[in-house]
């Protein structure tokens, strides 16, 4: 804890540098939240969608949803296109997957995206709400704001990262952020459980060298946790296939920032409290 100031200044640059990535460069927002088309083809013969996904990330909508509805027949959303993209995604269909029939081809409106967006703002909103009681109750309140500040702090970074990338951000990217926001609160609470519990045997006396104790009893398994968390996701990652490729990118971001603010800059944050009560 003797370098916590340190730690809370790498983590203000963090959500400083977020921030502004947000502000200047603003969030890639995908199909779901940005609307675009949808396109249902019946195919002659049964899909292979591997082939299907070839065909319209070679015209540039690797990120389009698609959905096999029976055996012959495909339901895709993707971004807006022009006639002459639109022409040439039909033709690499043809070509790859086989002769089919469009069945519908229309535009959806940013109207159900603006709704979606509300709908997973208010859902990250309410669990960061939720996990501020419950650790307010479960523990007090010089823990929870602590808790709550590293959970939006994490948040923003892997916001601020996708930014960055220009990273689409999709239903499973809001998806990996609740997880991100599970996940580092269950690091952050192990870290304070042990803490609360020296603070009982000791006081407060000591602060800074208590919390160095206490961090020190859980260190290794926090890191052995964060390990064991990583590689299956870095193996999702760089062998899930690009459906799942951003939901896997944004929950590797939130293991290690989470890992990271669980240890540093939660405590970091309680310490300081607790010297500022005296």
């Amino acid at each position: 804890m003797g370098f916590r100031r340190k730690a809370l200044l790498v983590s203000a640059l963090a959500v400083a540098l977020s921030l502004g990535m947000l502000l200047l460069r603003g969030l890639n927002w995908g199909i779901d939240f940005a609307g675009g088309e949808l396109l249902q083809l019946e195919f002659e013969s049964p899909i292979e969608l591997e082939k299907v996904r070839s065909a319209f990330a070679g015209v540039g909508q690797g990120g389009a949803v698609l959905q096999k509805y029976s055996e012959v027949g495909l339901l895709a959303k993707t971004r807006e296109m022009d006639e002459g993209t639109r022409r040439k995604l039909l033709g690499e269909l043809k070509g790859s997957v086989g002769p089919f029939q469009v069945l519908r081809m229309e535009k959806v409106g940013p109207v159900v995206g603006e709704e979606l967006r509300r709908q997973a703002l208010l859902a990250i909103g309410v669990a960061i709400l939720g996990i501020l009681v419950y650790v307010a109750l479960r523990f007090n309140l010089r823990f929870a704001v602590p808790s709550v500040l590293c959970l939006v702090h994490d948040s923003l970074v892997v916001l601020g990262f996708f930014s960055l990338l220009q990273r689409e951000i999709s239903l499973p990217f809001v998806a990996a952020i609740l997880t991100i926001v599970g996940y580092s609160l269950n690091d952050t609470i192990v870290v304070f459980d042990r803490i609360r519990e020296d603070m009982r045997g000791r006081g407060r006396k000591d602060v800074v060298s208590l919390v160095n104790g206490s961090i020190n009893r859980v260190l290794s398994r926090t890191i052995n946790t964060s390990l064991t968390t990583l590689f299956p996701v870095l193996i999702l990652f760089l062998f899930g296939g690009e459906i799942i490729s951003d939901f896997a990118l944004a929950f590797l971001v939130g293991i290690v920032v989470g890992t990271y603010s669980s240890v540093f800059v939660a405590s970091a944050l309680l310490v300081e409290w607790e010297l500022r009560r005296g």
